[in-house]
């Protein structure tokens, strides 16, 4: 309270002192008035004090807290376009790092219908004999069709295959958006397929993410797209956590007048005896859809070491291209949302989860592609942890299959928190 005292009995001093000032014309006077500025400067150094020094009860409110991650930018590859055991390789909306063998695991989005639906292996080498490491070679080793419980492979527009996470069972997980406007509606899914591309399993999917009616569901287009595996050992016999999400709102919790677009973000645990548990759900806040972009979503997630902390990868797209921001999220203190019917109209009792903005990448000074895979990589030889994105080119002459390399280190800078 003492400051803001002090602040006003300034003000009335400044005003006494200039009782000459013509208020009606304050816009050309106030720069050009040394007491005016003097009087502002002593109000914002005010405020800022204040904000400096949170109350107990306040810290001890949000008792998990995180150091906000620094993103170190290395380096930009491009992934040929060339065909490959009679498939064509583009599409790559998803990427996942297998460290038992130091290889990595590409979803492509083709729907069936340039080849069956399939996954890549990829061998990433890196150069790490200069100052900043570099991607010396990006080459594809093996591609593998996925086959349905029935022994076949999916047929044209029965999956839209957007996320894949290697999981220590040493099998891959793998989410589909699904397709509402197919003539047999396939639904979307999360299911578990060996290496060689044999169904496993599937996770049950609460119904509200289902289309039993056309208000309710994942939206066109804006099905299960971000996923990620948490798994503290890579021992098979080990329980393991899985987070996906759909790309954008459900059509129940879409509302105009929703601050942030909110999404439904599935937690499960996978036990190696029974069937995969649904622990939680939370409200993940999409950012608003910015200016001049046709839309935007939620692509991407990677799941950090520490419990309960991911990154997040959003993209927008629209006549000037692309955007791409990076978060760190910690799901800490967060509202389990299970039990809520609609996210609509900004439920005022919903804690979301927490997002920390590290990297814009429009900064970053190089033209973007469709960014929307996203994994912790092998560490680098210093033995800090690399961090690969990958593009889908929409099998797009125009676009390109793009791989950026960045380095992950425990720094707060230029983090901003939302």
């Amino acid at each position: 309270m003492l400051p803001f005292l002090l602040f006003f009995v300034i003000i009335l001093w400044g005003m006494s002192w200039m009782n000459w000032l013509n208020w009606l014309n304050w816009r050309q006077v106030i720069w050009r008035s040394p007491m005016i500025l003097l009087v502002c400067f002593i109000f914002v150094i005010t405020l800022m004090g204040c904000a400096s020094m949170p109350s107990v009860s306040s810290l001890e409110s949000n008792p998990r807290t995180f150091s906000a991650l620094w993103v170190e930018f290395l380096d930009e590859y491009h992934i040929p376009k060339d065909d490959f055991e009679e498939t064509e390789v583009g599409g790559l909306s998803a990427i996942s790092y297998d460290p038992r063998h130091d290889v990595y695991y590409a979803q492509t989005d083709d729907r069936s219908l340039k080849a069956p639906a399939r996954f890549y292996r990829l061998k990433i080498d890196l150069d790490e004999s200069g100052a900043i490491p570099q991607i010396d070679n990006v080459r594809i080793e093996s591609a593998t069709t996925l086959i349905r419980t029935e022994g076949k492979p999916f047929s044209k527009g029965r999956i839209d295959p957007e996320g894949i996470a290697f999981s220590p069972r040493n099998t891959v997980f793998i989410s589909s958006e699904g397709n509402r406007t197919h003539k047999q509606k396939p639904l979307p899914f999360v299911k578990e397929f060996s290496l060689d591309g044999q169904e496993l399993g599937e996770l049950r999917i609460p119904d509200r993410f289902l289309y039993g009616s056309p208000t309710e569901g994942v939206q066109v287009n804006a099905g299960f797209e971000a996923l990620a595996i948490a798994a503290p050992s890579l021992a098979p016999e080990d329980p393991f956590r899985l987070f996906v999400a759909p790309e954008y709102s459900l059509i129940q919790d879409a509302a105009d007048n929703n601050i942030t677009k909110p999404i439904r973000f599935l937690h499960y645990v996978i036990n190696p005896i029974g069937d995969p548990v649904l622990i939680a759900e939370h409200l993940y806040p999409l950012e608003p859809t910015p200016n001049g972009a046709l839309g935007n979503g939620l692509v991407e997630l990677a799941a950090l070491p520490q419990e309960g902390e991911l990154l997040s990868l959003e993209r927008t797209y629209g006549l000037w291209g692309f955007g791409v921001k990076l978060f760190q999220l910690s799901l800490g203190n967060a509202t389990d949302t299970t039990k809520i019917e609609s996210l609509a109209g900004n439920p005022a009792s919903i804690t979301p989860i927490k997002k920390t903005l590290l990297l814009d990448l429009k900064t970053l000074g190089i033209g973007l592609d469709n960014l929307e895979g996203m994994t912790l990589g092998r560490k680098f030889a210093d033995g800090s942890q690399s961090l690969i994105l990958i593009s889908d080119d929409n099998f797009r002459d125009d676009q390109v299959n793009q791989v950026l390399l960045f380095r992950l280190s425990n720094s707060a800078a230029n983090a901003t928190s939302k």
